[in-house]
C-alpha cells in the first residue's frame, strides 16, 4: 500500500482529526451492536500513546428531517466509547461553531473529543454527503493531522473524508483501513488457489462488476440468494414469482457465457407461496412452480456448494444465500457459513453487509480470517474501482 499509515507521521502534541465509522444500529437511542465502536479502539490507543489530542468524526444514519436528528445523535456512541475505554470522552453536540472550537483548543494530550453526527450538516445546505467544499475546509482547519479509519465510507467522496484530506497538510490511514486493504489484497493480488467466491444477496445489479472481476481470478463462483433467479430466468428456467431484474437478463446471459463452467448456480430451491416465514417446499430441480417464489437454496444445492468448497485455500463470501432472517429459510446461508468457517488452513474473508450479520447471528464470526467492516467499499475495491476516501490520503 502506497498510502501513509500511522507509522509515517508524528502525532505528539498535535490535534488529530480522525474519521471513524460509528454508524451503529440504534433502538430508542440504545446501541444494539457496538462492533464498529470496538474496531476503533486500536487506532485510538495508538494515537493516545503518541500524545495526540484526538478529535473524532462520524456519520450515523440518514438525516432528512429534524426527527432524524433526534434519533441519530452520536451521544450514545460517546457514552459507549467512554465505557469501553474507561475514560471520559468529551461530546460536543454541534458540528461547527465557537463552542466546538473552544473545546478543541482546550484539549490536552491523550484526551478524546467526539463531534456530533456529520450528517446533521445535510439539513442546513452544507451537504456533508455531497462533499460541500467549505465544510471540508472548515473541519480540516480544526486540526493539524487527518487520519481516515472509516473503511465503510471509503468508497464515497464526502466532506468528512475526502473534503478534510484535500484541505489538510498531513494525512494517513488508520489501523483498521490498513488491515482492511491488507486482507482484501489477499483476494485481489495472487490469491492462493483453489479460490472460491460465494455471492448472494438480492440483486444482480449490485454485483455485476464484482462477478466479472472474480471470474477472472477465482476457480469457481457460487451464486445464490435473490440474484440467482435472474440467472435462472436467463437460462429459461421457470422462476414463478421469485425476485427478478428483467432489465438485467441480458447481462446475466453475458456473465453465464463469460463464466462457463466456473459459474455454479443452484440446482434446487426452497419455495413458498408468499414472502412470509412459513414452511416451504423443496423443488425437485431448477424450476420453481407458478404461484411460488424462491426463498432459499435447496438441500441438493447446499451439498453441491459444500463439495465445491472442500480443500479450498481462499474463500470470499458476500451476500446471504436465502432469506436467512426467517427461520424456515435459514439453512442455505447457515450451512455454507458453517462450511466456510470450518475450512482448515484457508484464508476466508466476508465482504461485510448481511453476510457479516449472518456470521454473527450463527456464532461463527471468530472462525473467519477477516470480516470486512465495509460491504460497499470492499466490493468496489475488489472491482478495481478507486476509493475516494483513501485516494485523497497522502502517498508515502
Amino acid at each position: 500500500m502506497n498510502k501513509k499509515t500511522l507509522k509515517d507521521l508524528d502525532f505528539k502534541n498535535k490535534k488529530v482529526i480522525v474519521r471513524f465509522d460509528f454508524n451503529v444500529p440504534l433502538e430508542n437511542n440504545k446501541i444494539t451492536d457496538d462492533t464498529r465502536i470496538k474496531t476503533s479502539i486500536e487506532t485510538i490507543k495508538y494515537l493516545q500513546n503518541q500524545d495526540a489530542k484526538i478529535i473524532m468524526l462520524s456519520h450515523l444514519g440518514r438525516i432528512k428531517s429534524e426527527a432524524d436528528k433526534a434519533k441519530n445523535t452520536l451521544a450514545p456512541v460517546a457514552k459507549r466509547l467512554s465505557e469501553i475505554l474507561k475514560e471520559n470522552v468529551i461530546f460536543i453536540n454541534e458540528t461547527r461553531g465557537t463552542n466546538l472550537e473552544t473545546a478543541i483548543n482546550n484539549l490536552k494530550n491523550k484526551e478524546l473529543l467526539l463531534i456530533e453526527n456529520t450528517r446533521f450538516e445535510d439539513l442546513n445546505g452544507n451537504k456533508e454527503s455531497t462533499n460541500n467544499p467549505e465544510l471540508g475546509k472548515y473541519w480540516a482547519h480544526l486540526g493539524d493531522v487527518f487520519v481516515n479509519d472509516a473503511f465503510g465510507t471509503a468508497h464515497r467522496a464526502h466532506a468528512s473524508n475526502f473534503g478534510i484530506a484535500t484541505n489538510i497538510k498531513n494525512s494517513c490511514v488508520g489501523l483498521l483501513i490498513e488491515k482492511e486493504l491488507t486482507m482484501l489484497n489477499k483476494i485481489t493480488v495472487n490469491p492462493e488457489h483453489p479460490f472460491i467466491a460465494v455471492l448472494g444477496g438480492a440483486k444482480v445489479s449490485d454485483k455485476i462488476d464484482v462477478i466479472k472481476q472474480l471470474l477472472t481470478k477465482a476457480d469457481k463462483v457460487l451464486v445464490g440468494g435473490g440474484m440467482a433467479y435472474t440467472f435462472m430466468k436467463a437460462l429459461n428456467y421457470k422462476i414463478g414469482n421469485s425476485l427478478l431484474e428483467k432489465d438485467k437478463i441480458d447481462i446475466a446471459k453475458e456473465i453465464i457465457e463469460l463464466g462457463k463452467e466456473k459459474l455454479i448456480l443452484p440446482i434446487d430451491f426452497v419455495i413458498a407461496p408468499e414472502f412470509k416465514d412459513i414452511k416451504g417446499k423443496i423443488t425437485t430441480n431448477e424450476n420453481i412452480h407458478d404461484g411460488y417464489e424462491g426463498m432459499d437454496i435447496g438441500p441438493k444445492t447446499i451439498k453441491l456448494f459444500e463439495n465445491t468448497l472442500i480443500n479450498t485455500k481462499t474463500v470470499f463470501w458476500n451476500g446471504p444465500l436465502g432469506v436467512f432472517e426467517m427461520s424456515n429459510f435459514v439453512n442455505g446461508t447457515k450451512n455454507i457459513c458453517k462450511t466456510i468457517s470450518q475450512l482448515k488452513g484457508s484464508f476466508t474473508l466476508i465482504g461485510g453487509g448481511d453476510s457479516a450479520a449472518a456470521a454473527v447471528k450463527f456464532g461463527y464470526e471468530n472462525k473467519f480470517s477477516h470480516i470486512s467492516t465495509g460491504g460497499g467499499a470492499s466490493l468496489e475495491y475488489l472491482e478495481g474501482k478507486d476509493l475516494p476516501g483513501i485516494n485523497a490520503i497522502e502517498n508515502k
